[in-house]
């Protein structure tokens, strides 16, 4: 018998695995983070004695150099990543034992597409594929962007994308779980994936990658790439030079006025409260990026790289995950925190900041006189609509295109209601009159506003 183990990493839409027998395991694509992947093998009662990874991953920083490194374990990475650490390089075809009591073998299949080196791995039971971990391959419903590695590369990956997904098809029986890392919000994926599990079988029926001929397939992924978080340039480099081990434990403590000497200084103070919260009441020029929303993804999108940041949380729970979340993107300790309530974050005598929050039927019933509708939202998402006269910055380039913004009262908004609070602080700590639209972009045509197409 064998087990396999999904470790979800939601904040960046990525899974990783823990699979194997009685008494060995093979860890896939682990996060920075390996701690909870120990716990799945304790748990279990099994060794780890293999930690592989599909591919040098644009997304996060991985944990798998050092999961191996504390346990002992083989590491496997392929061949044709350039990396700067000893590892087993992985070739096509390669296998590698995993339990022999269980009859379980990983054996390597060359996937390039979402990089140009790019590995998937097939579990075998006694010879036969009973999974297929595929990484940025072939994904629920979709596949990995192929856009990430050199834009000269990106229609020639494209098109390895294709084949790729058709030998795995070819070569794996309709039962094969298909166990992807990308594909749950990451932005390596050039889509979001279409329900929580699925079958070499049923994408072969559905994914557009195997439903269609290789020309329509390639045209219709590059017009559907989206933007690249900038942070993505630094990921890569990371994981080619080995990461370092993480430290989690409680960064220094700021009072009040260290916080303000430090928004002085420019440094980026991070209010990780919900955004009703911060809405009603913050320190003065800090940004809000809500601890339970994407965090890693916007704040490492959005922050200067290098950037100092301290960060402001409610509980001691709170900023222990967020430090969890963050080192993920390699930002790996924050210069300062602090926890509790805002007043006790701001020196004595000084006002906390605040700003209104709306519904798009808010704003459909205001006087227009004066009034900027801001859209952050993506490019690719306002095809779907956009409100009449609104103007569009997206929430990535906010903070350095805040002077683009007209004078007036700027009512912001995106999709639902989180990007719209990150720009709204960037807004309020600049100085201008914000209001929050929290709300569904789908209710704005109901709400009476006018929404054309593009």
């Amino acid at each position: 018998m064998f087990f396999i183990d999904t470790i979800e990493v939601a904040g960046l839409g990525n899974r990783s695995y823990l699979a194997g027998g009685e008494r060995t395991a093979v860890a896939v694509d682990p996060p920075r983070d390996i701690d909870q992947v120990i716990a799945a093998a304790a748990r279990r009662g099994v060794r780890i004695s293999h930690v592989v990874e599909t591919h040098v991953h644009n997304d996060y920083v991985t944990g798998g150099l050092e999961l191996a490194r504390l346990t002992g374990a083989a590491y496997l990475v392929p061949a044709g990543a350039r990396v700067s650490y000893e590892r087993v390089p992985v070739h096509d075809g390669d296998r590698s034992e995993i339990d022999a009591t269980a009859g379980l073998i990983l054996r390597a299949l060359a996937t390039p597409g979402h990089t140009p080196h790019h590995t998937s791995y097939a579990l075998e039971e006694n010879g036969t594929a009973v999974a297929v971990f595929t990484g940025g391959s072939l994904l629920i419903g979709t596949v990995g962007r192929p856009d990430l590695v050199e834009p000269r590369l990106t229609e020639h990956l494209a098109r390895a994308q294709h084949a790729s997904a058709h030998r795995l098809a070819t070569e794996l029986p309709d039962d094969t779980a298909v166990l992807p890392t990308h594909g749950f919000g990451s932005f390596c994926s050039s889509g979001q994936a279409e329900g929580e599990s699925t079958t070499i079988g049923k994408e072969r029926a559905s994914n557009e990658a195997l439903t269609r001929d290789v020309d329509t397939f390639v045209a219709d992924l590059l017009a559907g790439l989206d933007d690249i978080p900038a942070y993505y340039t630094h990921m890569g480099p990371a994981n080619a030079a080995g990461p370092a081990p993480v430290d989690l434990s409680p960064p220094a403590v700021a009072d009040a006025e260290e916080i303000a000497a430090r928004l002085a200084a420019g440094e980026w103070v991070v209010d990780l409260r919900n955004r009703v919260a911060f809405a009603e009441g913050h320190v003065v020029g800090s940004f809000n990026f809500e601890a339970e929303g994407q965090l890693a993804t916007y704040l490492a999108w959005l922050i200067p790289w290098g950037k100092p940041v301290t960060l402001l949380a409610e509980s001691a729970g709170q900023l222990a995950a967020a430090q969890r979340e963050l080192v993920r993107v390699g930002i790996d300790r924050p210069a300062a925190a602090a926890t509790g309530e805002p007043a006790r974050w701001a020196r004595e005598g000084e006002d906390l900041a605040s700003f209104s929050r709306a519904t798009f039927a808010d704003l459909a019933g205001h006087s227009k006189d004066g009034v900027v509708v801001l859209d952050v939202r993506r490019a690719s998402e306002r095809s779907a609509g956009i409100i009449e006269g609104s103007v569009h910055i997206p929430i990535h380039a906010l903070h350095r295109r805040v002077h683009e913004v007209p004078e007036g009262q700027v009512w912001v908004h995106c999709a639902g209601g989180m990007r719209a609070a990150i720009a709204a602080s960037l807004l309020d700590a600049a100085g201008r009159d914000v209001v929050a639209v929290d709300d569904s972009f789908d209710s704005a045509e109901r709400a009476g506003l006018t929404v054309d197409t593009l």
